[in-house]
């Protein structure tokens, strides 16, 4: 008779481990009491100081994407990085919210067993997330949040030449603008004055930082459309990927953004929803 295969999952914590750690040991235990085992790389394994005995946790591993589940201990941004290692794969993100709004987390700490419990059960709901794919002059990228380009501190005004589906919309003095994701569009675009989107709404919304027009207004894209943005400033400007600097954008130069469909997926309680988290992640923020 052939053993049954084994159940892994992989996990990634934020910074600091004196937060996550007794929950990464609990974790261990309950994936234990189920048959399964916690993968660790070397960077996880030195930051916990795990030395081998700890039930249900196996250290010093690769990264590898057969496992069926990966859990995010931290806010949003390890969230993310979770997800973007795991773009393109069927393996669902877990995220227990050791941050600040931890609008992408599945559960905040005191509900983890509960919620890690059902994972390994299967009965999650599991969310596909969209991303936009990026092509610029040195490379290619894939935000699951937004892009932004931005003018250098104590740098000039940046002028930037927007255009949809080969069609020029507009041309724009500001600090930059943000390309996001509905996702993405409670972070950077809110922060701007842009419009919220919906999970599930198909498409980009582009805000600007900063505008020295009152003509400019926040866009939502069809997600069929090509956006391009040329810089047509005189200094270069500073180009980040979900709040990573990736690049330098010359003068001259251009950007090329399109919407890309189920590119990730997120793990989410049953009876959860974007409405849900909307009113308590940031209801809760203006008491």
């Amino acid at each position: 008779m052939t053993a049954p295969a084994e159940r892994r999952v992989a996990l990634f914590s934020h910074a600091r481990p004196d937060e996550t750690g007794a929950a990464l040991r609990e974790i261990g235990e309950i994936a234990a009491a189920h048959g399964a085992v916690v993968l660790l790389d070397a960077e996880e394994t030195r930051k916990h100081r795990l030395d081998g005995s700890e039930p249900g946790l196996r250290g010093d591993q690769p990264v590898r994407h057969d496992v069926e589940l990966c859990i995010a201990l931290g806010g949003d941004g390890t969230i993310l990085r979770c997800l973007r290692e795991f773009a393109r794969t069927p393996v669902p993100v877990f995220g227990v919210n050791f941050g600040e709004v931890g609008f992408l987390s599945t559960v905040e700490p005191a509900d983890m067993h509960a919620g890690f419990t059902l994972a390994l059960a299967g009965k999650l709901e599991l969310v596909a997330l969209p991303a936009i794919e990026l092509i610029v002059p040195s490379g290619s990228f894939t935000a699951l949040n937004d892009v932004a380009l931005h003018r250098k501190v104590g740098g000039r005004v940046a002028e930037l030449s927007y255009a949809l589906a080969g069609e020029e919309v507009s041309s724009v003095r500001c600090d930059g603008l943000v390309i996001a994701t509905p996702a993405g569009s409670t972070g950077y675009n809110l922060a701007n004055g842009g419009p919220v989107l919906a999970w599930g709404v198909k498409g980009m919304v582009v805000s600007f930082i900063a505008p020295h027009s009152l003509s400019a207004r926040a866009l939502v894209t069809s997600p069929t459309d090509l956006l391009t943005v040329d810089n047509s400033s005189r200094e270069p400007l500073d180009l980040t990927v979900d709040g990573r600097p990736v690049a330098e954008i010359a003068p001259g130069e251009r950007i090329e953004a399109r919407f890309a469909d189920g590119v990730a997926t997120l793990a989410q309680m049953s009876g959860s929803s974007f409405y849900l988290r909307l009113r308590q992640k940031f209801g809760r923020l203006a008491r």
